[in-house]
């Protein structure tokens, strides 16, 4: 039988810091990915043990969740932006950094043998790193990958939602507290919440609709452990209960109505799973 890709974890997380100690420590936004990223990989590593992966796949999770966000300092440094719709793919842009394909700051690339040595498993790895932004994770992956791949995701959004607590709506989303107060949710979002799927970026139009879009987070949570930690950590109906810390209702008693009608609609679905 063959043996398990030894990781280790010392090295991976040195060379993780010292790929993101090339960008700009006094920037607040790379400080957050730093951050987001470290939860992200403790996440990972979370979800697989409670779903019963073996002890090499725990660490591999973990490694995942560690580089899944590698792009998005190269896209701060280049595009002075987080949007991916105003500049590039960070998920895409992260596999070709890891994997030689593109250089990173400092003319060099980020790569993953400073992570790991051994090649086994660089098609898994750029697989969860290159797809975990993705609408839909492509057909063709096989289940060993997908696995992993959803175990990724299931973090990202886990942590994703935790935003609505933790950080300003002026950080999030560059708007004030009355501008998302006086917007309205639009109809292409109100359909996609009561549909239970995740809302595509281009339907996102107003602020309103970003709070909805990561409510509908849990639906896509594809590990029974990822909403069991989603619900502990209390993040899942902060969009509707109190937004960035916001205890003023929206200004429209129409977007009022919508936005408890999802929370009420929001929570029965996951009595039901419960």
């Amino acid at each position: 039988m063959e043996s398990p890709v030894t990781i280790d974890r010392a090295q991976a997380l040195e060379a993780f810091h010292r790929y993101v100690g090339r960008y700009d420590a006094e920037n607040p936004r790379i400080a957050l990915k730093v951050e987001h990223t470290l939860r992200v990989a403790e996440l990972c590593e979370r979800i697989a043990r409670e779903q019963g992966f073996t002890p090499a796949g725990v660490d591999l999770a973990w490694l995942c969740g560690l580089l899944h966000d590698v792009g998005r300092f190269e896209q701060l440094r280049r595009w002075n932006t987080f949007n991916d719709a105003a500049s590039t793919s960070h998920a895409a842009l992260g596999a070709r950094i890891l994997f030689g394909d593109e250089a990173a700051d400092g003319g060099k690339a980020g790569s993953i043998r400073a992570f790991i040595a051994d090649r086994s498993l660089d098609g898994l790895v750029r697989a969860a790193v290159e797809h975990h932004s993705d609408f839909r994770l492509p057909e063709g992956l096989d289940v060993r990958t997908r696995a992993f791949c959803d175990v990724v995701r299931d973090a990202d959004k886990i942590d994703i939602l935790r935003v609505t607590c933790t950080d300003s709506v002026e950080t999030v989303l560059g708007v004030s507290e009355g501008e998302l107060l006086a917007s309205e949710v639009s109809p292409a979002t109100e359909e996609a919440f009561f549909s239970h799927r995740t809302v595509v970026r281009t339907e996102r139009s107003t602020p309103a609709d970003y709070l909805v879009g990561l409510a509908c987070f849990a639906y896509e949570l594809v590990y029974p452990a990822s909403l069991d930690i989603a619900l502990d950590q209390g993040y899942l109906f902060q969009p509707f209960e109190k937004p960035f810390g916001i205890t003023r209702p929206f200004d429209k008693p129409a977007t009022r109505f919508l936005m408890n009608r999802m929370d009420g609609h929001l929570r029965a679905w996951i009595d039901e799973r419960l």
